[in-house]
Formats: C-alpha cells, sequence, structure tokens
C-alpha cells in the first residue's frame, strides 16, 4: 500500500472577501501575529509526514514563492546578529520539497486539484485548504493520513457546524458511524438552507486515491459554476469507498473577515510575549467602548 507523501495546497483564489488588501497581496499571506496563514497549513503538513507539496498558484501570487524561497542575505544577517531562534523561524519550512503551478484560469476548487495531477501520478495524496487553520494535539491531516492507512480509502475530514451555517459547505450524509469514522451515502455541496442531511461539513483536509482524477478530469460544473471538488468526491464514492472522519483539534476560520480577526486576537493570546499585553488591550478596548 503506497504512504501518503504528497500534498496540495490551492492558493489561486482571489481573495475577494478580504479586498482591498487583496489587490496586491495574496490572501494567503495575510499574517496571522506574524505569521502568513499559508505557513501555518504548511507547517501541519510537514508535522503530518509530508514530504513533497505542490502549491496551486495564479496571476499576483509570486509572493507566496518567495517566502518560501531561500533569503541568504537575510539569513547571513540574522546569523552575524546571532538572532538564532528568529533564524529557525525563518528556515522551518526547509525540511520539505515545494513546488508551484499556475492555474490559468478561475474554475474552482475542482479544477485547481486537477491541475496538479501530474505531479501526483498514481499516488495517494493530501489536500489542504488555507481558510481553515486547525490547532491540535495531533495534526489534523495527520489523523485522516492514519485512517487512510487503516482503511486503504479516500477519507475526508469533517466538524460538526451550527444547522444555520450547513449552506455554507460541503455536507456529508452518513450511512454508519465507527468510533469518529463515518462511512457516506452522499456529498453535498452547499445544500440550500434547511436541506442539508446532516450537519458534518467538509473543513478542507482530503486524503484521495488517484482515481479522483478520471471525474475531475471531465470539467463537469457544480455550485457557482465552478468544477466542484465535493462532486468529483461524490462520484468516486460510487466507486470505491470515500470515508468521513470528525478530527479533533480546533478548526479556525480564516475564510472571511470575522473569523480572521477571531483567529488573529486567539492565536496572539496564546503566544508567550503577547499574551498578557493582548488581553490588557481588550480589557482597555471594551472598557473604553462601554464608557463611551
Amino acid at each position: 500500500m503506497s504512504k501518503v507523501k504528497k500534498a496540495i495546497i490551492p492558493a489561486a483564489g482571489l481573495g475577494t472577501r478580504f479586498l482591498p488588501a487583496t489587490k496586491a497581496m495574496p490572501k494567503e499571506m495575510l499574517p496571522i501575529v506574524d505569521r502568513p496563514t499559508i505557513e501555518y497549513i504548511v507547517e501541519e503538513a510537514i508535522e503530518s509526514g509530508i514530504e513533497d507539496i505542490i502549491i496551486v498558484t495564479g496571476k499576483g501570487k509570486r509572493a507566496i514563492e518567495d517566502h518560501f524561497d531561500r533569503n541568504f542575505e537575510l539569513e547571513d544577517n540574522l546569523m552575524r546578529k546571532e538572532k538564532f531562534e528568529m533564524l529557525d523561524k525563518v528556515n522551518q519550512s526547509s525540511n520539505v520539497e515545494i513546488h508551484y503551478i499556475r492555474q490559468k484560469e478561475p474554475k474552482g476548487l475542482g479544477h485547481a486539484v486537477w491541475c496538479a495531477r501530474k505531479f501526483i501520478g498514481s499516488e495517494p495524496f493530501a489536500i489542504l485548504l488555507g481558510d481553515d487553520i486547525v490547532q491540535a494535539e495531533k495534526p489534523g491531516l495527520k489523523q485522516l493520513i492514519e485512517q487512510y492507512d487503516e482503511t486503504n480509502s479516500s477519507v475526508i475530514g469533517v466538524q460538526q457546524v451550527p444547522e444555520n451555517e450547513t449552506h455554507r459547505y460541503g455536507i456529508i450524509d452518513p450511512l454508519t458511524i465507527e468510533g469518529r469514522r463515518y462511512q457516506v451515502s452522499n456529498f453535498v455541496e452547499k445544500p440550500a438552507q434547511g436541506t442539508a442531511p446532516s450537519n458534518l461539513a467538509i473543513m478542507g483536509r482530503y486524503v484521495l486515491t488517484p482515481e479522483i482524477f478520471q471525474f475531475l478530469e471531465e470539467h463537469e460544473l457544480g455550485a457557482g459554476g465552478e468544477i466542484q471538488l465535493t462532486d468529483a468526491i461524490q462520484k468516486l464514492n460510487q466507486i470505491q469507498n470515500v470515508f468521513a472522519y470528525d478530527f479533533e483539534g480546533k478548526r479556525y476560520d480564516v475564510g472571511e473577515k470575522l473569523g480572521f480577526i477571531r483567529t488573529t486576537v486567539e492565536i496572539a493570546l496564546q503566544d508567550e510575549e503577547l499574551g498578557k499585553d493582548v488581553e490588557k488591550l481588550l480589557e482597555e478596548l471594551i472598557s473604553l467602548k462601554i464608557n463611551n
């Protein structure tokens, strides 16, 4: 059985929810405290045992490549100033091979994954979306890889969401449950309000067999007039088992403004150097608002 050693990180979206900031800066490079969002995603992949990553980019995303490239002038400067802790942070992604490919047209997530098909070849692979940051004792993706190793089948990461938010996600229709793992009847992309078969939402972490590409190859348009990954997963589920796994860990939604702000504040509060000062600042701001 092949091991999961490759991962795709789609990063070709236009980031329209964060305009005008994303007019010149990729949304994946927006910082959570002092690290760009995509660095959290790459770190999770590395900690999960991934050895090769391909990032699917689009026009105006060169900053992502520059970020993960070596900067010898900066490294030399930090070395001479004996700022070794900062040097380690700058070089922490060097333990993985990162490759890049362009999605030339914004045709949706399914198309972005399809663009990486030659890189993946005939191996099972992972996908990590950048809209979700997961903090967990065991990385979220690693939990899915362990399920793949056990079942030799595709596994989709899910978590429960409020009923009134199910229309924002891909939702599973579960058949059976064994521990935290579900056998799935149907995968539904963004069901209309009140029609969702469950409140178990797909949370941007996938381990898939390469057979998914035969369905993405069809370039069938789905919700929003785009090629949807969820639709291809539904077809894959008709020829081989695709499981869903309710992975453990806290998920942060950085795909919309309020979620991004919340994530930044919560991670800042966890910081050993900043935490207490940020807490004090929040208390001052709340007090000021109340008094005014």
